[in-house]
């Protein structure tokens, strides 16, 4: 709080209702307040000199009491959420207050309470996300050693949980973050003591941060918060950290929302062994749901593989993507359904076509649960569960198992349909409060409510047309105003023609004004009936909003069976499209891939042929494929495809290949080039081995690791060294693990000939004199030439410097130093080849340091530029001693 409002506060010199402001701003210090007055929502003091610079607001200010003004601003209340989804996506939270109760009847100060907060986790309302990515609020319980991770989207009800435990546990945090990305993260430590884990939310995953709420994972408050949500689902959580973080989601989603977490019901417990392990780096290198520069769909994997129709479809679509299967028999399931919709053309065409008009009713039924949903949410769900009749019809063709469950178990929702048809209009209005939203013929009062309202004017009509006959006065008028309300006005000269029963109203200078009993009976009904109408159709909407909310597990299950179906279909609109293959997926440590392709590559170049490529990896004689090759001539592409491969394998999809046999892979890393982390300090190199260091640390025999240029971040002495010592733990007993190595470094190719497991692979180019011709095709043995100059001369460096390089290089060949080694030499034990060749180096080295002194300018230089001079020379010998 501000310190003028603090002394206002103290002093009780704030105006009503700036202290009604400041009582409830008291209880919201971490929220920006939208205090509703009047059509407007307005922010006062800090939170409107922050609003107006975040929403481009204008700043004005209005009298608070004591001769003070307070700065203020605000957003007309109809586009509200507009400007609280801005301030949502740029982190914020925000405090909904309203008025609640009606000014007409308010005595004094109409009461005002914070109806509902907002949060970047606790989003609810579809516009203000995206269709086809969950939204996920975070919960951190960290104890020493062992942590307790939950994850919930509460627009869809799910909650996914997992303990950390085992050895490793703060990268498997990472890789559970990175997989799910939430938008927000409650934890109950103070960010001192948790720096590390904040720092990731923040700077990788982009998440919003609430420390310090060892309030909310209080665990009797938790045991029975799950209980009461889940039923006979909570027995599945047994670790007491993990029970602290699944309660401390519903406490958050209560504090927030002011409601029961009812909606949240759907509960996964799962354990590391359960999904292939892909942490942040992988998912980014990969780029499997963007792309890794433009942050787009298009060019990612996503891209290729989303041809779903419903919102529930793209976001599993997005799941199953970050969480491959490690279950052969749960994979086969997947792989049955989709060879099942590949080779019925109608039903897969069908199935699409019915799919297509239903709408998010995941998150429309949890729109009503938060109380937030208006009659055209409610008409939405009437029109998307229509076609689910007709969508178990046409899975009765269906053989597979898991298709034939679906059809099985499918609950049509009719009973509900018939409800919401028959009650809504077909075009409902936004507004909940001004009517029009109850179909004619469901509710008798709101017939007859509607009639008077309508009928109003004709009733008057007929009165006035009586009158007339009856009383001979041709000139009478029965009109209305809002003083007097309705009346029969005659004319000063037919005013002895007015039977008794007519009662004076008003008198003006040329005509009377009279009111009679049934006029008085017409007015009060027809003026009343109006809000008596809004009021009757709105209480009709909230019994409408509880019989969605008695059917949303219902909702929730059919959903997440659309969503699967879905899914299913698109894989195999996407196999049928692009030839792919089903898989053999096993438990054996095989990777057998014939004419593999790249599944986003391929996309790309649709107007020229894919060169497809042949893999075999195992843990035995073939646990390291060692490519070397040209820049540009593919290689990165290659190795990205097998893992996708490998990817799309274990997600139960078919894959871009001729044929492929995938032994399971637990967990896939790759180590993709780098840039500097600026904002936390990090430059390209030290990224680079954070990276190797996390493969060796984490991997096993069963994973699959890709390293693209591994040591390039330095100079070739350290990087050579690094890379060997890499590729010989790697090729070890002690991981052991399916690898693609690719480098530069053409003097590790004689690596083959004493390292088990290690195999050579080059990527094909044709040289034609000055210029090279990439065939694409990985073939056995190495190479030794990167054809840099080439690849340099295409890239369109000058013609000068090309010349330039080229005579470098020739002398620095001519010399020795540097020299690639002779193909097929073999290195001696008692000589080894890399020692010889870092002592050339040293030698160039010192040559460069020498001829440094020789063009200095001593004269010049000022002392500590001169011993700047010295450092510098004293680092580029010592660093190669």
């Amino acid at each position: 709080m501000t310190e003028i409002i603090e002394k206002m506060a103290e002093a009780g010199t704030a105006s009503p209702m700036m202290q009604q402001y400041i009582e409830i701003k008291e209880n919201y210090r971490d929220y920006l307040l939208f205090y509703r007055l009047g059509d407007f929502y307005e922010m006062f003091f800090e939170d409107a000199v922050l609003a107006s610079r975040l929403l481009e607001l204008t700043l004005t200010a209005r009298d608070c009491g004591d001769g003070r003004r307070a700065t203020m601003c605000g957003v007309p209340f109809h586009k509200a959420d507009v400007y609280v989804g801005r301030l949502v996506d740029m982190g914020y939270k925000v405090a909904i207050c309203e008025q609640t109760e009606d000014p007409a009847l308010a005595k004094g100060l109409v009461r005002r309470e914070v109806v509902r907060m907002v949060t970047p986790g606790t989003v609810t309302d579809a516009g203000l996300l995206d269709r086809a990515q969950n939204n996920y609020l975070a919960a951190i319980y960290l104890s020493e050693g062992d942590i307790g991770l939950a994850f919930a989207d509460i627009s869809t009800g799910q909650v996914y949980a997992t303990p950390l435990t085992e050895e490793g546990t703060f990268h498997r945090l990472q890789t559970e973050l990175g997989t799910y990305l939430p938008r927000e993260a409650i934890l109950n430590l103070p960010a001192a003591e948790c720096r590390q884990h904040c720092d990731f939310l923040f700077l990788q995953c982009g998440a919003a941060v609430t420390d310090n709420r060892a309030d909310l994972f209080d665990l009797s408050a938790a045991r029975e918060a799950c209980a009461a949500c889940f039923g006979d689902s909570a027995q599945a959580i047994h670790d007491d950290n993990l029970l602290r973080a699944v309660g401390a989601l519903l406490a958050y989603i209560r504090e927030t929302q002011m409601v029961a977490p009812s909606f949240v019901r759907e509960l996964y417990v799962y354990e590391s062994g359960q999904y292939l392990t892909l942490d942040l780096q992988t998912v980014r290198n990969l780029e499997l749901t963007e792309t890794l520069h433009t942050k787009e769909k298009r060019g990612s994997l996503l891209w290729v593989l989303d041809r779903t129709e419903t919102a529930m479809g793209a976001r599993l679509l997005r799941v199953w993507i970050h969480k491959p299967l490690l279950n052969t028999a749960a994979i086969a399931g997947r792989q049955q359904a989709v060879t099942d919709l590949t080779g019925n053309f109608l039903l897969r065409e069908e199935l699409r076509a019915m799919l297509a008009p239903i709408l998010d009713i995941e998150r429309l039924s949890a729109k009503a649960v938060y109380g937030t949903a208006n009659a055209k949410d409610l008409r939405a769900i009437a029109q998307s569960i229509a076609t689910l009749p007709a969508i178990r019809e046409k899975l009765a063709e269906a053989q597979s198992p898991r298709l034939r469950q679906i059809y099985e178990s499918m609950d049509t929702l009719q009973d509900l349909y018939a409800l919401l048809d028959r009650a809504l209009v077909d075009e409902p209005p936004f507004s909940v409060r001004e009517g029009g939203m109850i179909r004619e013929g469901y509710h008798r009062d709101v017939d007859y409510l509607r009639s008077i309202k309508e009928n109003g004017s004709r009733w008057l009509s007929e009165i006035e047309a009586r009158e007339r006959e009856q009383t001979g006065i041709k000139n009478l008028r029965v009109s209305f105003n809002k003083v007097f309300g309705f009346f029969i006005e005659v004319s000063k000269s037919q005013t002895d023609a007015v039977p008794p029963h007519y009662v004076r109203r008003q008198t003006l200078t040329n005509c009377e004004r009279y009111i009679t009993q049934e006029l008085k009976d017409i007015e009060s009904e027809i003026l009343g009936s109006e809000d008596k109408l809004f009021a009757l159709e709105y209480q009709l909407l909230q019994e409408l909003r509880e019989r969605v909310c008695e059917a949303a597990p219902r909702i929730q299950q059919t959903a997440a069976q659309l969503a699967e179906l879905d899914v299913y279909v698109s894989f195999a609109d996407v196999a049928v499209a692009h030839n792919y293959v089903c898989p053999q997926v096993d438990v054996s440590d095989v990777i057998e891939i014939k004419e593999g392709r790249h599944p986003v590559v391929e996309r790309f170049v649709s107007d020229s042929y894919f060169v497809p490529n042949d893999t075999h990896l195992d843990t035995n004689h073939q646990r390291m494929m060692l490519i070397t090759g040209p820049n540009m001539a593919g290689k990165s592409t290659y190795m990205r495809q097998v893992a996708l491969i490998v990817l799309l394998a274990q997600m139960g999809s078919f894959v871009p290949a001729k044929e492929a046999r995938i032994g399971l892979v637990d967990k896939l890393f790759t180590r993709i080039g780098a840039s500097d982390d600026l904002a936390s300090g990090q430059s390209t190199f030290m990224l680079e081995m954070t990276e190797v260091a996390n493969i060796l640390t984490n991997a096993t025999r069963r994973s699959l690791i890709v390293y693209d240029e591994v040591g390039r971040g330095t100079s070739t002495y350290d990087g050579m060294s690094i890379a060997r010592a890499v590729v010989e733990y790697t090729a070890s007993d002690k991981i052991g693990a399916r690898t693609m190595f690719a480098t530069h470094y053409h003097e590790l190719t004689a690596m083959e000939e004493d390292t088990k497991g290690v195999v050579n692979y080059h990527i094909a180019a044709k040289k034609r004199g000055d210029n090279i011709v990439f065939l694409r095709k990985i073939v056995r043995g190495a190479t030794d030439d990167s054809y840099g100059i080439e690849v340099a001369k295409l890239a369109g460096v000058p013609a000068a410097v090309v010349r330039r390089a080229r005579d470098v290089l020739q002398t620095i060949e001519n010399e020795g130093r540097l020299a690639p080694p002779v193909k097929g030499h073999k290195a001696s034990p008692a000589e080894p080849a890399l020692p010889d060749m870092l002592s050339q180096l040293q030698r160039s080295e010192a040559e460069e340091a020498a001829e440094k002194i020789r063009v200095a300018d001593i004269n010049t230089m000022t002392p500590i530029e001169a011993l700047n001079f010295i450092f510098e020379l004293k680092k580029t010998l010592s660093t190669r001693s």
